[in-house]
């Protein structure tokens, strides 16, 4: 199990190039995170839902993806608490209190996922949540010490040096957590040093006398990580624009951002710059907007308004810009949308953006599905998911973006210039991309999506076969079950 000394100090993407450095020793590696809040999620084959990272961390395992990977999913909504996705299914929204105190019902379902998964695997790198020296959380844990003490595993801990106070992090981390806890900590890592690691020998002396455990590398900060999709939304709050193209892409950052990685593959297009847009700043001239997902449609469409972004986009529209809205955005452009079932939270109805002339009804019911879909204008295939509640209708719709099946999806109002589509991942396939970019004034390029993300996983699973000792790692592996 791979814990860490806080949140965001690289687990997920340290799983990720281990799961494709053992896969490449010839191990059938499997994926697991106990418990993920996120509202970043992938669908798997049989219609469920489990966090992005365990998605990409399957792929770099080279395995299909599967519920059993992320059986607990928490995906924060505005007014109501988290959405509790079990297995891959929504079964409750509960407080954030509520949960709590009901958490460790949910570790019999959680250790079945990870038998399930061990049963068939050579070997299974768990990520936990956050840090185990939230002690106020340990009773009833079901993401860190509760879960590993639960399944016996052994446990390295990963330290940012980058952040600051990696050593008082992963000393007080081994000192202030029960002995039976601390027990299961077998060695630390050091992650994303910048300069020269010979620079931190001595506090490397200090921390494995101090901690009576072994220090299993100090990784050097790898640059390419930007291209691997990012799970947490903490990854939007930093100023950010990606590329330095003429065409440009503003990306207003909602509150409740939800499937961020739509715009993964845009910001690595060459004659693309894509800008998000931090709360309390205008949205500022750009080629095109998208509204992204959003886990809570009304919530978010009400932060926009109290942002003035609906102003900015108005403006943006009668300049003659173009506007893409992706599921929830793509909701936020009708007319109205509609919560007659308290689905979101009380039940509510609000007048939308105006800019398609269509209305939403959320419903409970969601629609989880992988699709292959035809992009009407260009005629071109689109390999993308599905998530979303309710269902959009009105006269735009019968302009639609694109055909499932015989289904039409999405709509566009007169003069194609604002566009909406429940399509998640459209712009992962390079074709499409490049055409929809071409139709509305962005420059062509070569850029193969797929093959970069592959390459990076190679490299990343390269950076840690050099800096980190993973036949000991393996070796802590096989000491348990």
């Amino acid at each position: 199990m791979i814990q860490g000394t806080g949140s965001d100090v690289g687990k997920s993407l340290i799983v990720a190039g281990l799961a494709r450095a053992f896969a490449d020793r010839g191990l059938n590696v499997a994926p697991f995170k106990p418990q993920n809040m996120s509202n970043n999620a992938a669908v798997t084959g049989d219609g469920g839902e489990i966090g992005r990272a365990q998605a990409l961390q399957a792929r770099a395992a080279r395995v299909p993806i599967n519920v059993h990977m992320n059986p607990l999913l928490l995906k924060p909504e505005s007014t109501t608490g988290s959405q509790v996705v079990l297995r891959g299914q929504r079964v409750a929204t509960l407080k954030a209190r509520d949960f709590m105190r009901r958490r460790a019902k949910y570790l019999p379902a959680i250790l079945d996922s990870f038998r399930h998964l061990a049963a068939t695997a050579d070997l299974v790198l768990v990520e936990g949540a956050g840090s185990p020296a939230e002690i106020n959380l340990r009773h009833g844990d079901i993401a860190n010490m509760g879960f590993a003490a639960a399944a016996d595993l052994p446990i390295l801990l990963v330290g940012d040096v980058h952040r600051g106070g990696v050593i008082a992090a992963v000393a007080g981390t081994f000192a202030i957590l029960d002995p039976a806890d601390a027990e299961r900590l077998k060695g630390f890592i050091i992650n994303n040093f910048h300069g020269d690691p010979e620079l931190f020998s001595e506090a490397r002396h200090f921390l494995e006398k101090r901690t009576g455990t072994p220090c299993l590398g100090i990784i050097p900060h790898f640059a390419d990580a930007g291209k691997l999709p990012a799970e947490d939304a903490v990854a939007l709050e930093r100023p950010e624009q990606k590329g330095a193209g003429p065409f440009r892409i503003a990306v207003p950052r909602l509150a409740r951002i939800a499937n961020f990685d739509d715009l993964d593959p845009l910001k690595l297009e060459p004659g693309v710059t894509v800008e998000i847009v931090q709360p309390g700043k205008v949205i500022p001239e750009a080629d095109l907007i998208i509204l992204p997902g959003s886990k809570s449609t009304l919530a978010d469409l009400a932060f926009l308004r109290e942002q003035g972004w609906d102003i900015d986009i108005a403006a943006h529209v009668r300049r003659d810009g173009h506007v893409l809205g992706l599921c929830g955005g793509f909701q936020m452009l009708g007319r109205v949308i509609s919560d007659p079932d308290g689905t979101e939270g009380p039940p509510a109805s609000a007048p939308g953006l105006g800019l398609l002339d269509v209305e939403t009804i959320l419903e409970p019911t969601k629609t989880l599905s992988n699709v292959t879909a035809v992009h009407v204008a260009s005629q071109l295939p689109i390999s993308g998911y599905e998530i979303h509640l309710g269902h959009t209708t009105g006269p735009d719709c019968a302009r639609p973006f694109a055909h499932i099946d015989a289904r039409p999806d999405g709509a566009i109002a007169p003069g194609g210039r604002v566009v909406g589509t429940y399509l998640h991942g459209c712009f992962s396939g390079d074709a499409f991309r490049r055409a929809y970019l071409e139709s509305i004034g962005a420059a062509p390029s070569h850029l193969a999506f797929d093959e970069v993300i592959e390459s990076t996983l190679d490299g990343l699973a390269a950076h840690l076969e050099r800096h980190l000792d993973l036949d000991l790692i393996l070796a802590l592996a096989k000491s348990t079950g």
